[in-house]
């Protein structure tokens, strides 16, 4: 129960804390600031469960891992259970400190969902908001699996892993308000319903394809390092 447990509380931190800084303080750190919440949130939980666990806290990402063939799918059920779990938790944690302002409606100020199209952020089509979701998915978990990879230096990959996150919010919130964790989304959309539960499915679907692209590159041995390479 301890690697679940960690997943669990990993994943509503980043919640809590990521989409936390999108309503409770949007107005006044911006995007960037809420780009930083999101990333020094993972990079927290990576030193705090990494030992535990390995600090997934996305089934996008455990998919990865599975795909790249480091974990068995047995265990990784309940690490995606308990992800979806801590971030449905974070989502209502949230909601609840939220509403303790007055003016404050999950209509009118939301839960930091994610979404696309008229009247969502940037206002992206669709087939972007897919195209980024898969793209940026499948470029953190390289990073993930990369920095976590035999010969990479441990103590580094918390903060690259983190790093990228920020790279990836600075780059897609205006797109997607970026998932990149179906986990993440879920708990948010729940609470939200309508549009934001529509359009969930892209959110599940485009982190996984990503998710899983990137295992497979690492199965193949397409970016092991290699003697001539060291």
């Amino acid at each position: 129960m301890k690697k679940p447990l960690a997943e669990f509380i990993g994943t509503f931190t980043l919640v809590l804390f990521g989409c936390g800084a999108a309503v409770l303080a949007g107005g006044d750190i911006g995007l960037t600031g809420i780009s930083f919440a999101f990333g020094l949130a993972l990079i927290a939980m990576a030193y705090g469960i990494g030992p535990v666990s390995g600090c997934h806290i996305n089934p996008a990402v455990t998919l990865g891992v599975v795909a790249a063939g480091r974990m068995e799918m047995k265990d990784a059920i309940p690490y995606m259970i308990a992800q979806v779990a801590g971030g449905v938790a974070g989502a209502l944690v949230l909601l609840l400190i939220a509403s303790g302002k007055a003016d404050y409606t999950v209509a009118g100020n939301g839960l930091g969902q994610n979404g696309w199209g008229t009247g969502y952020l940037g206002e992206y089509a669709m087939v972007a908001a897919f195209i980024f979701e898969v793209v940026a998915t499948f470029l953190f978990v390289v990073v993930i699996l990369g920095a976590t990879g035999s010969t990479a230096p441990a103590a580094m990959a918390g903060l690259a892993i983190g790093l990228t996150l920020v790279v990836i919010h600075l780059v897609g919130i205006n797109v997607t308000g970026v998932s990149v964790n179906p986990a993440r989304s879920v708990g948010p959309a729940l609470f939200v319903g309508g549009t934001a539960l529509a359009q969930l499915w892209l959110f599940i679907v485009a982190p996984v394809i990503g998710g899983v692209a990137a295992g497979f590159v690492f199965r193949k041995g397409l970016l092991d390092p290699t003697e001539a390479d060291a």
